[in-house]
Protein backbone atom coordinates (compact mmCIF):
# COMPACT_ATOMS: atom_id res chain seq x y z
CA UNK A 1 0.00 0.00 0.00
CA UNK A 2 1.29 3.46 -0.88
CA UNK A 3 1.92 5.86 1.99
CA UNK A 4 -0.91 8.42 1.98
CA UNK A 5 -0.48 10.02 5.42
CA UNK A 6 2.48 11.21 7.41
CA UNK A 7 0.59 11.11 10.72
CA UNK A 8 -2.71 9.63 11.86
CA UNK A 9 -3.88 10.83 15.26
CA UNK A 10 -6.56 9.19 17.41
CA UNK A 11 -8.24 10.98 20.28
CA UNK A 12 -11.15 12.75 21.90
CA UNK A 13 -13.01 15.01 19.45
CA UNK A 14 -13.78 18.01 21.64
CA UNK A 15 -14.98 21.57 21.20
CA UNK A 16 -12.81 23.83 23.39
CA UNK A 17 -14.32 26.78 25.23
CA UNK A 18 -11.48 29.02 26.44
CA UNK A 19 -11.92 31.89 28.88
CA UNK A 20 -9.54 34.16 30.87
CA UNK A 21 -10.26 33.45 34.54
CA UNK A 22 -9.20 34.87 37.89
CA UNK A 23 -7.69 32.62 40.56
CA UNK A 24 -10.67 33.01 42.89
CA UNK A 25 -12.97 31.49 40.27
CA UNK A 26 -11.00 28.25 40.52
CA UNK A 27 -11.40 28.39 44.30
CA UNK A 28 -15.17 28.81 44.00
CA UNK A 29 -15.31 25.89 41.60
CA UNK A 30 -13.15 23.76 43.89
CA UNK A 31 -10.70 22.78 41.13
CA UNK A 32 -6.92 22.41 41.19
CA UNK A 33 -5.13 24.82 38.87
CA UNK A 34 -3.31 23.24 35.96
CA UNK A 35 -5.07 19.90 36.03
CA UNK A 36 -7.54 18.20 33.71
CA UNK A 37 -10.62 16.65 35.25
CA UNK A 38 -13.55 14.78 33.78
CA UNK A 39 -16.99 16.15 34.57
CA UNK A 40 -20.61 15.25 33.88
CA UNK A 41 -23.16 17.23 31.90
CA UNK A 42 -24.53 19.01 34.98
CA UNK A 43 -21.09 20.23 36.07
CA UNK A 44 -20.34 21.30 32.50
CA UNK A 45 -23.39 23.54 32.59
CA UNK A 46 -22.44 24.99 35.99
CA UNK A 47 -18.92 25.91 34.86
CA UNK A 48 -20.12 27.35 31.57
CA UNK A 49 -22.51 29.63 33.46
CA UNK A 50 -19.61 30.95 35.60
CA UNK A 51 -17.29 31.64 32.67
CA UNK A 52 -16.80 35.09 31.23
CA UNK A 53 -16.39 35.89 27.52
CA UNK A 54 -14.95 32.87 25.76
CA UNK A 55 -13.41 31.67 22.53
CA UNK A 56 -14.96 28.50 21.14
CA UNK A 57 -12.94 26.30 18.79
CA UNK A 58 -12.72 22.67 17.79
CA UNK A 59 -10.05 20.94 19.81
CA UNK A 60 -8.97 17.78 21.53
CA UNK A 61 -5.29 16.97 21.98
CA UNK A 62 -4.81 14.61 19.05
CA UNK A 63 -6.95 16.74 16.74
CA UNK A 64 -4.77 19.73 17.60
CA UNK A 65 -1.71 17.71 16.64
CA UNK A 66 -3.28 16.69 13.33
CA UNK A 67 -4.04 20.35 12.57
CA UNK A 68 -0.43 21.24 13.37
CA UNK A 69 0.92 18.55 11.04
CA UNK A 70 -1.29 19.92 8.26
CA UNK A 71 -0.06 23.47 8.96
CA UNK A 72 3.50 22.27 8.35
CA UNK A 73 2.35 20.91 4.99
CA UNK A 74 2.08 17.32 6.19
CA UNK A 75 -0.54 14.78 5.24
CA UNK A 76 -2.63 14.31 8.37
CA UNK A 77 -5.57 12.08 9.28
CA UNK A 78 -7.71 11.91 12.40
CA UNK A 79 -10.01 9.39 14.09
CA UNK A 80 -12.38 10.61 16.81
CA UNK A 81 -16.07 10.42 17.69
CA UNK A 82 -18.55 13.29 17.49
CA UNK A 83 -22.33 13.27 17.63
CA UNK A 84 -24.88 14.37 15.03
CA UNK A 85 -25.41 17.74 16.69
CA UNK A 86 -24.35 21.36 16.12
CA UNK A 87 -21.02 20.98 17.92
CA UNK A 88 -20.32 17.82 15.90
CA UNK A 89 -20.95 19.67 12.65
CA UNK A 90 -18.68 22.52 13.72
CA UNK A 91 -15.90 20.11 14.67
CA UNK A 92 -16.15 18.16 11.42
CA UNK A 93 -16.16 21.23 9.19
CA UNK A 94 -13.30 22.84 11.09
CA UNK A 95 -10.87 19.94 11.04
CA UNK A 96 -11.55 19.14 7.40
CA UNK A 97 -11.10 22.81 6.46
CA UNK A 98 -7.58 22.62 7.90
CA UNK A 99 -6.68 19.86 5.49
CA UNK A 100 -7.07 16.89 7.83
CA UNK A 101 -8.68 13.67 6.61
CA UNK A 102 -11.59 12.90 8.96
CA UNK A 103 -14.17 10.25 8.10
CA UNK A 104 -15.14 8.69 11.46
CA UNK A 105 -18.86 7.89 11.52
CA UNK A 106 -20.73 10.17 13.97
CA UNK A 107 -22.74 8.86 16.89
CA UNK A 108 -26.51 8.79 16.35
CA UNK A 109 -29.09 9.04 19.14
CA UNK A 110 -26.57 9.09 21.97
CA UNK A 111 -24.42 11.42 24.03
CA UNK A 112 -23.70 14.90 22.61
CA UNK A 113 -20.37 16.02 21.19
CA UNK A 114 -17.73 16.56 23.88
CA UNK A 115 -16.68 19.98 25.12
CA UNK A 116 -13.90 21.25 27.36
CA UNK A 117 -14.13 24.41 29.46
CA UNK A 118 -10.57 25.76 29.66
CA UNK A 119 -9.98 28.33 32.40
CA UNK A 120 -6.87 30.44 31.76
CA UNK A 121 -5.48 32.22 34.82
CA UNK A 122 -3.29 35.37 34.63
CA UNK A 123 -0.10 33.25 34.83
CA UNK A 124 -1.19 31.59 31.54
CA UNK A 125 -1.79 28.22 33.21
CA UNK A 126 -4.79 26.31 31.89
CA UNK A 127 -7.25 24.27 33.93
CA UNK A 128 -9.37 21.92 31.85
CA UNK A 129 -12.86 20.68 32.73
CA UNK A 130 -13.89 18.08 30.19
CA UNK A 131 -17.27 16.53 29.46
CA UNK A 132 -16.47 13.64 27.13
CA UNK A 133 -19.95 12.87 25.80
CA UNK A 134 -19.69 11.10 22.46
CA UNK A 135 -15.94 10.53 22.89
CA UNK A 136 -16.65 7.59 25.18
CA UNK A 137 -18.25 5.78 22.27
CA UNK A 138 -15.14 5.35 20.11
CA UNK A 139 -14.68 1.60 19.49
CA UNK A 140 -12.63 -0.82 17.43
CA UNK A 141 -15.25 -0.46 14.68
CA UNK A 142 -14.08 3.14 14.19
CA UNK A 143 -10.49 2.10 13.42
CA UNK A 144 -10.15 2.29 9.63
CA UNK A 145 -7.53 -0.28 8.68
CA UNK A 146 -6.71 1.33 5.34
CA UNK A 147 -6.09 4.67 7.06
CA UNK A 148 -3.85 3.23 9.78
CA UNK A 149 -1.93 1.14 7.27
CA UNK A 150 -1.33 4.22 5.14
CA UNK A 151 0.14 6.39 7.93
CA UNK A 152 3.83 6.42 8.81
CA UNK A 153 2.97 7.29 12.44
CA UNK A 154 -0.18 6.52 14.41
CA UNK A 155 -0.44 8.76 17.48
CA UNK A 156 -2.74 8.32 20.48
CA UNK A 157 -3.56 10.87 23.17
CA UNK A 158 -3.44 9.57 26.74
CA UNK A 159 -6.69 11.39 27.50
CA UNK A 160 -8.44 8.67 25.47
CA UNK A 161 -7.20 5.89 27.73
CA UNK A 162 -10.19 5.96 30.11
CA UNK A 163 -12.94 4.05 28.21
CA UNK A 164 -12.12 0.32 27.84
CA UNK A 165 -13.45 0.29 24.27
CA UNK A 166 -11.05 3.08 23.31
CA UNK A 167 -8.12 1.15 24.75
CA UNK A 168 -8.97 -1.79 22.51
CA UNK A 169 -9.35 0.57 19.57
CA UNK A 170 -5.81 1.85 20.03
CA UNK A 171 -4.37 -1.62 20.54
CA UNK A 172 -5.99 -2.60 17.25
CA UNK A 173 -4.55 0.48 15.55
CA UNK A 174 -1.06 -0.23 16.89
CA UNK A 175 -1.25 -3.83 15.69
CA UNK A 176 -2.31 -2.71 12.22
CA UNK A 177 0.46 -0.12 12.12
CA UNK A 178 3.13 -2.64 13.04
CA UNK A 179 1.76 -5.22 10.61
CA UNK A 180 2.34 -2.71 7.82
CA UNK A 181 5.78 -1.61 9.00
CA UNK A 182 4.53 1.67 10.49
CA UNK A 183 5.12 3.15 13.95
CA UNK A 184 2.81 3.72 16.92
CA UNK A 185 3.20 6.54 19.45
CA UNK A 186 1.44 7.93 22.51
CA UNK A 187 1.44 11.14 24.49
CA UNK A 188 0.99 10.78 28.25
CA UNK A 189 -1.19 13.93 28.09
CA UNK A 190 -1.37 14.88 31.78
CA UNK A 191 -0.07 13.86 35.20
CA UNK A 192 -3.71 13.06 36.00
CA UNK A 193 -3.66 10.41 33.27
CA UNK A 194 -0.30 9.06 34.41
CA UNK A 195 -1.48 8.59 37.98
CA UNK A 196 -4.57 6.71 36.77
CA UNK A 197 -2.91 4.51 34.18
CA UNK A 198 0.76 4.28 35.15
CA UNK A 199 0.95 0.49 34.96
CA UNK A 200 -0.85 0.36 31.64
CA UNK A 201 1.27 3.08 30.07
CA UNK A 202 4.43 1.30 31.19
CA UNK A 203 3.11 -1.95 29.73
CA UNK A 204 2.48 -0.24 26.37
CA UNK A 205 6.10 0.88 26.36
CA UNK A 206 7.74 -2.28 27.66
CA UNK A 207 5.69 -4.58 25.41
CA UNK A 208 6.61 -2.60 22.31
CA UNK A 209 2.99 -1.67 21.60
CA UNK A 210 4.22 1.91 21.25
CA UNK A 211 7.48 2.91 19.60
CA UNK A 212 7.60 6.58 20.61
CA UNK A 213 6.44 8.35 23.79
CA UNK A 214 5.72 12.07 24.29
CA UNK A 215 5.63 13.63 27.76
CA UNK A 216 6.35 16.87 29.53
CA UNK A 217 8.81 16.83 32.39
CA UNK A 218 6.11 16.55 35.07
CA UNK A 219 4.44 13.62 33.33
CA UNK A 220 7.78 11.86 32.90
CA UNK A 221 8.58 12.25 36.59
CA UNK A 222 5.07 11.15 37.58
CA UNK A 223 5.40 8.04 35.43
CA UNK A 224 8.34 6.85 37.52
CA UNK A 225 7.23 8.47 40.79
CA UNK A 226 10.39 10.53 41.11
CA UNK A 227 11.19 14.21 41.61
CA UNK A 228 14.37 13.93 39.55
CA UNK A 229 14.11 14.48 35.80
CA UNK A 230 17.40 12.72 35.04
CA UNK A 231 16.11 9.62 36.79
CA UNK A 232 12.87 9.74 34.80
CA UNK A 233 14.70 10.11 31.49
CA UNK A 234 17.03 7.26 32.37
CA UNK A 235 14.03 5.05 33.08
CA UNK A 236 12.36 6.10 29.84
CA UNK A 237 15.49 5.13 27.91
CA UNK A 238 15.34 1.72 29.55
CA UNK A 239 11.63 1.15 28.86
CA UNK A 240 10.97 2.51 25.38
CA UNK A 241 12.63 2.81 22.00
CA UNK A 242 12.23 6.56 21.63
CA UNK A 243 10.75 9.51 23.49
CA UNK A 244 10.50 13.29 23.44
CA UNK A 245 10.20 15.24 26.70
CA UNK A 246 9.24 18.92 26.74
CA UNK A 247 10.88 21.08 29.40
CA UNK A 248 8.88 24.32 29.28
CA UNK A 249 11.21 27.31 29.10
CA UNK A 250 14.20 24.97 28.87
CA UNK A 251 13.10 23.56 25.52
CA UNK A 252 12.97 19.80 24.99
CA UNK A 253 15.05 16.66 24.81
CA UNK A 254 14.56 13.54 22.76
CA UNK A 255 16.22 10.18 22.34
CA UNK A 256 16.08 7.22 20.02
CA UNK A 257 18.22 4.25 20.92
CA UNK A 258 21.65 5.58 21.98
CA UNK A 259 21.10 9.04 20.46
CA UNK A 260 20.13 11.83 22.87
CA UNK A 261 19.53 15.41 21.69
CA UNK A 262 18.14 18.65 23.08
CA UNK A 263 16.77 21.90 21.69
CA UNK A 264 16.16 25.30 23.26
CA UNK A 265 12.72 26.80 23.64
CA UNK A 266 11.65 29.22 20.94
CA UNK A 267 11.68 32.89 21.88
CA UNK A 268 8.20 34.10 22.85
CA UNK A 269 7.26 37.78 23.01
CA UNK A 270 4.48 37.14 25.52
CA UNK A 271 3.30 33.98 27.25
CA UNK A 272 -0.47 34.09 26.72
CA UNK A 273 -1.89 30.57 26.91
CA UNK A 274 -0.16 27.22 27.33
CA UNK A 275 -3.15 25.26 25.98
CA UNK A 276 -2.02 22.94 23.19
CA UNK A 277 1.73 23.64 23.43
CA UNK A 278 2.53 19.96 23.87
CA UNK A 279 0.13 19.03 21.08
CA UNK A 280 1.92 21.34 18.67
CA UNK A 281 5.36 20.15 19.80
CA UNK A 282 4.24 16.65 18.84
CA UNK A 283 3.00 17.96 15.49
CA UNK A 284 6.36 19.45 14.58
CA UNK A 285 8.30 16.45 15.84
CA UNK A 286 6.13 13.84 14.11
CA UNK A 287 5.99 15.76 10.85
CA UNK A 288 9.76 16.05 10.77
CA UNK A 289 10.41 12.42 11.64
CA UNK A 290 7.76 11.16 9.21
CA UNK A 291 9.58 13.02 6.42
CA UNK A 292 13.00 11.69 7.44
CA UNK A 293 14.53 14.64 9.30
CA UNK A 294 17.11 13.89 12.00
CA UNK A 295 16.15 13.66 15.64
CA UNK A 296 17.72 17.03 16.51
CA UNK A 297 15.92 18.80 13.66
CA UNK A 298 12.62 17.23 14.68
CA UNK A 299 13.09 18.44 18.24
CA UNK A 300 13.77 21.97 17.03
CA UNK A 301 10.66 21.98 14.84
CA UNK A 302 8.65 20.73 17.80
CA UNK A 303 9.91 23.57 19.97
CA UNK A 304 9.11 26.07 17.22
CA UNK A 305 5.51 24.88 16.97
CA UNK A 306 5.05 24.75 20.74
CA UNK A 307 6.49 28.25 21.08
CA UNK A 308 4.10 29.65 18.49
CA UNK A 309 1.16 28.12 20.33
CA UNK A 310 1.79 29.76 23.70
CA UNK A 311 1.78 33.25 22.19
CA UNK A 312 -1.98 33.34 21.60
CA UNK A 313 -5.23 31.98 23.01
CA UNK A 314 -6.18 28.62 21.54
CA UNK A 315 -4.48 25.26 20.95
CA UNK A 316 -3.93 25.45 17.20
CA UNK A 317 -1.49 27.46 15.08
CA UNK A 318 -2.40 31.08 14.44
CA UNK A 319 0.07 31.26 11.53
CA UNK A 320 1.24 28.84 8.86
CA UNK A 321 3.86 26.70 10.58
CA UNK A 322 5.69 25.87 7.37
CA UNK A 323 6.21 29.56 6.65
CA UNK A 324 7.18 30.20 10.27
CA UNK A 325 9.83 27.47 10.04
CA UNK A 326 11.24 28.91 6.84
CA UNK A 327 11.29 32.42 8.31
CA UNK A 328 13.12 31.02 11.35
CA UNK A 329 15.79 29.41 9.18
CA UNK A 330 14.81 25.85 10.07
CA UNK A 331 15.05 23.03 7.59
CA UNK A 332 11.80 21.59 6.26
CA UNK A 333 11.59 18.20 4.59
CA UNK A 334 10.56 17.85 0.96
Amino acid sequence: MSLDFDVLTIGNAIVDILSPTEEDTLVRLGVTKGMMRLIDAEEAGRIYDMMGPAVEASGGSAANTAAGVASFGGRAAYIGKVATDAFGEVFTHDIRSQGVHFETRPLFDGAPTARCMILITPDSERTMNTYLGACHHLTVDDIEEKTVAAARYTYLEGFLWDPPAAKEAFRKAAAIAHAHGRLASITLSDSFCVDRFRAEFLDLMRSGTVDLVFANKEEAKALYETHDLDTAVSCLRRDCKAAAVTLGGDGALAFEGDELVSAPASAVDELVDMTGAGDQFAAGFLYARSRGLALAEATRLGCLAGGECVGHIGPRPAVNLAQLARDSGLKLPA
